[in-house]
């Protein structure tokens, strides 16, 4: 017969210690990101959806609860959080939405058959975006991008604040 252990939050382990005491620099990276994300063109809903499915998509944890409880925090019902893995059928989210969740789709999963983001794709986000909205959105789906290596390599605490998620 088998046993499970539970790993607890308190029991969880990085693999690498918090890169920030290596580079310091990072810190102004992530904010100079965060606020060309948040300059109003697109609602950060919007944002943090996107985010928390490319955490989905390339099988983050750290990402994943981060961005599911930023979400909660800001409101979201839980309905369109849990959602988000099924958009597509979900009757959660606006179309709006639907073509924000679409491109993040489109840039992170490969396509045997064209273009990861055909003209059709971006005609429709064209459709609800104007130039500053679909650059501010390549920008936050660039964001996470950018943090997916340190989440899959370095393995961050889920659920610990910024500052409190590596073993030290």
């Amino acid at each position: 017969m088998s046993t499970s252990a539970t790993t607890t939050q308190n029991d969880l382990q990085s693999r690498l210690p918090d890169p920030m005491q290596f580079f310091p620099e990072m810190a102004a990276i992530a904010g100079a990101m965060a606020k060309a994300t948040l300059n109003g063109s697109i609602p950060q809903s919007t944002i943090s959806l996107v985010q928390l499915r490319a955490g989905q998509i390339v099988g983050s944890t750290y990402h994943t609860v981060r961005q599911a409880g930023g979400l909660r925090q800001a409101g979201e019902s839980e309905e369109r959080i849990t959602a988000v893995a099924s958009w597509r059928d979900a009757p959660y989210f606006t179309d709006a939405e639907r073509v924000a969740l679409a491109l993040v789709e489109a840039v992170l999963t490969s396509n045997p058959f064209g273009e990861r983001v055909p003209d059709e794709l971006y005609a429709r986000a064209s459709a609800h975006y104007d130039d500053k909205a679909l650059w501010t959105l390549t920008l936050a789906i660039s964001q996470i991008c950018f943090f997916i290596p340190v989440a899959l390599i370095a393995k961050p605490i889920p659920g610990r604040a910024l500052g409190e998620n590596y073993s030290k």
